[in-house]
């Protein structure tokens, strides 16, 4: 037997192998699709925020250890980390899902509908998955099943990542998020490649979306006081108004994308979101305070708009006679799929969502906390489709938002994506 023979007997060897693994994984999908989209519900009516997904915590606990899967809790304060050991040698895995809901307070008519309530910010707010974390940990949960009951064909070891607190955390001096605690506290260590998967209630179930390079982008906090000279409305020229000031300052940032960022290689966003100064009609106040948010596609980007920033909110100031003070905080840094990864993984989701839905996603100006992982170890994060077949996605309601929906009938292929990169990844490596 040559050599070419041998190849080639091993890479049809290898197919059939990875084929017998999907066709199992599809079966036991199917199986478990009702218990999967039940635990989804029962999360939906349950809500918790950030670092308090106590409930949500156990439940997924007891399910991992129920499969005798080795778990540990407490991890980035309430997450849970579950290990599944194959039955043969090969890579370690990492499947991430966030389990947190949003000070969102629901709208739509469900049997399953959230009255949770919470305070958020000093207010009383409800309390919905209004983002579908929900939908990802029940997911996460029914893959750890499919996996479990065919261990021993798994040739390398699984990590299961249900992190929390991807929306942030509302605690005062508390300056991390779930992913970033995660990666801190070790979880990457002995990982080889990580996966993830967020649903979209504006892509038609069964669709995926994925697109190789930066993907999400990176966002920064933006806060800037600026001081002038108090002094009585009628007479300004008696001191420094910080509010003309602070107008030029924003309408100096909107040149940053205009004439700094390139704007044929990615996008990037410099927004003010609120500007508070002053208390009545005929004072010109001491002092503007502004806050905004910054998004950007990859380090060097970042870094050129946080320049610009500095540079135009200052020198404006100055020219003034005022003063800024810009302090930038870096909170999420952009979702960057490894190329080599996504390529190798191409086939497994044309594999999992069958010709014509496969989507390629166009840069996404939200960002995700994921992308902490991808710093430390190759990643892939894609998109599955949550809309209703037929949907309008211009009339469907975004996320975050009251009427956020999901439709249950996109989770299984969830379930089948998710399991195929597994075993897939496995047989590759």
């Amino acid at each position: 037997m040559n050599k070419l023979t041998i190849v080639l007997f091993l890479i049809s060897g290898m197919a059939f192998s990875q084929s017998k693994l999907r066709s199992d994984i599809d079966q036991r999908a199917a199986e478990i699709e009702d218990k999967v989209i039940e635990w989804r519900r029962d999360i939906h009516q349950n809500p918790e925020l950030g670092n308090q997904e106590f409930r949500t915590a156990k439940k997924v606990a007891d399910h991992l250890r129920s499969l005798g899967i080795e778990v540990t809790e407490e991890v980035a304060v309430t997450g849970v980390v579950g290990v599944l050991r194959g039955g043969k040698p090969g890579p370690t895995v990492a499947l991430r899902a966030d389990m947190d809901a949003l000070p969102v307070t629901e709208r739509v008519d469900l049997p399953f509908k959230s009255t949770v309530t919470a305070t958020y910010n000093g207010q009383e707010t409800g309390v919905m998955h209004a983002c579908g974390h929900d939908t990802h940990v029940a997911i996460l949960m029914g893959v750890a099943e499919i996996l479990a009951g065919m261990k021993d064909d798994l040739a390398g070891n699984v990590k299961f990542l249900f992190q929390p607190a991807e929306e942030g955390i509302n605690e005062p001096g508390v300056d991390s998020w779930g992913a970033k605690q995660m990666v801190e506290e070790g979880v990457m260590e002995d990982v080889d490649a990580v996966f993830g998967l967020h649903i979209g209630s504006q892509m038609e179930v069964g669709k995926i979306g994925y697109r190789s390079g930066p993907a999400l982008a990176g966002v920064d906090e933006l806060e800037i006081t600026v001081h002038g000279t108090q002094a009585h409305g009628a007479s300004p020229w008696s001191g420094v108004d910080p509010i003309v000031t602070s107008a030029q300052i924003i309408n100096g940032f909107q040149t940053i994308i205009a004439r700094n960022v390139n704007i044929t290689e990615a996008p990037a966003i410099v927004t003010v979101g609120a500007i508070h100064g002053g208390i009545r009609h005929n004072i010109i106040p001491e002092k503007v305070d502004m806050i905004g948010t910054i998004r950007t596609f990859g380090d060097e980007q970042q870094a050129l708009v946080h320049k610009r920033i500095t540079e135009i909110a200052t020198h404006i100031a100055e020219s003034a006679g005022a003063k800024a003070d810009v302090r930038i905080k870096k909170m999420y840094p952009s979702t960057i799929n490894d190329p080599e990864l996504t390529e190798l993984m191409g086939p497994t989701i044309l594999a999992a969502a069958g010709d014509g839905n496969v989507l390629t996603n166009p840069l996404i100006t939200g960002a995700e906390d994921f992308s902490f992982y991808q710093r430390e170890k190759p990643g892939l994060f894609i998109s599955l489709g949550g809309m209703k077949k037929g949907g309008d996605p211009t009339k469907t309601p975004s996320h975050h938002t009251p009427d956020f929906y999901i439709d249950e009938s996109g989770f299984i292929l969830g379930l089948r994506v998710m399991s195929y990169f597994v075993v897939d990844y496995m047989g590759m490596n």
